[in-house]
């Protein structure tokens, strides 16, 4: 027992935290490596996850640039991270499904599980919901607290390293490709735009649950060779001409397009690809949607916004990942280097994803 004036021993663990915003991304260290406290189980339904891989991505771009920072008010400094897979380190009293050492991917949000739209399935969508990384303390550390409603368990085939990146933006492809496939029938056509983090997920998605026609678009040569890499023929350089070069590869237009880009002049090329009836799927932020709205109903055009999946298709993807049905090419640093992989993201020098490996 404890004297009175003896104080409990603190552990402390390496974390990577934001301290201040940078518009432009010119800082050599936009953040820092601190020593914090590490997590603990204070409730029943706790869970601590020993971080595998943290995924980087262009949200966290976004919320060093301070973008986020009118949405969500979060304090500096704090945390990054929201793409996140490892082993169960410790949980509450009330946690059945996992154990200690159980193998973990992580659904970005914290959520109450009793609200109208947890009760529909629709995690995202929950009013009280906490989303790490962004508006609380992340995963880019070596433990990772969360809830038992977050956590899956990860087929034996499958490593918290390799599969981190599906937690946020992988899920995100997959939600936007499954709204997609089910409406995308033999003889149908969808373009591809952007071949990157998401778009090579979305595209392999897509090939699983659908037989409709699948066309990449990107400005990137490197990109377009990792589509063919992936089995894709019909790979078409981005840019001002790409939209008429898609309309005469399918007569009148495609069916759907998804937008991974979503920045600069992308969303009206992506509405110029598309015949009558045709679907514009926004995964990509930035830019602006504007649509005359006499083109919208003599052309029957639809425009969807898509977010993050939910837990169920969380599960799904990791049933498709284990069967090796998608692949996810990625890029490891060490959880020091964090400053040199977002620089590497910036400068547009990675192949697939970047994960964060304490």
């Amino acid at each position: 027992m404890l004297k009175t004036d003896q104080q409990p021993r603190i552990h402390t663990m390496k974390a990577v935290r934001l301290h201040q915003f940078d518009k432009d991304l010119k800082r050599s260290n936009l953040v820092e490596i601190d020593d914090v406290p590490e997590p603990t189980v204070r409730k029943q339904d706790d869970v601590i996850v020993r971080i595998g891989g943290a995924g980087l991505c262009r949200t966290d771009l976004h919320i060093i640039k301070g973008n986020w920072n009118s949405k969500v008010g979060r304090p500096l400094p704090y945390i990054l991270g929201h793409e996140n897979a490892g082993w169960v380190h410790d949980v509450g009293d009330g946690v059945k499904h996992v154990k200690p050492g159980d193998p973990v991917i992580v659904h970005p949000l914290i959520t109450d599980g009793t609200c109208p739209e947890c009760r529909r399935g629709e995690d995202m969508y929950c009013p009280n919901g906490r989303f790490p990384g962004i508006t609380h303390d992340g995963g880019f550390a070596e433990f990772f607290p969360t809830k038992q409603r977050a956590v899956i368990k990860l087929p034996p085939e499958l490593e918290p390293k390799d599969v981190a990146p599906y937690a946020d933006g992988g899920l995100t492809a997959y939600r936007a490709a499954r709204k997609a496939a089910e409406t995308m029938k033999p003889g149908m056509s969808v373009v591809i735009l952007g071949f990157g983090g998401l778009g090579h997920i979305a595209a392999q998605v897509l090939r699983n649950l659908c037989a409709a026609q699948i066309i990449i678009v990107d400005t990137s040569e490197q990109a377009l060779d990792l589509a063919r890499e992936c089995g894709f023929t019909n790979c078409l350089p981005g840019g001002n001409a790409a939209a008429e070069t898609v309309r005469q590869l399918c007569t009148s237009g495609v069916d759907a397009v998804m937008d991974f880009a979503g920045e600069k002049e992308t969303p009206e090329q992506c509405m110029s690809m598309l015949r009558k009836g045709g679907t514009y799927y926004v995964v990509g932020y930035g830019g602006i949607v504007s649509v005359p709205s006499i083109d919208l109903i003599f052309d029957e055009l639809n425009v969807v916004g898509t977010l993050v999946g939910n837990y169920t298709e969380l599960c799904e993807l990791m049933i498709l990942a284990a069967r090796e049905e998608v692949k996810l090419t990625t890029t490891t640093y060490r959880l020091d280097q964090v400053n040199e992989a977002i620089h590497d993201l910036i400068a547009g020098q990675l192949t697939g994803r970047a994960v964060l490996v304490p």
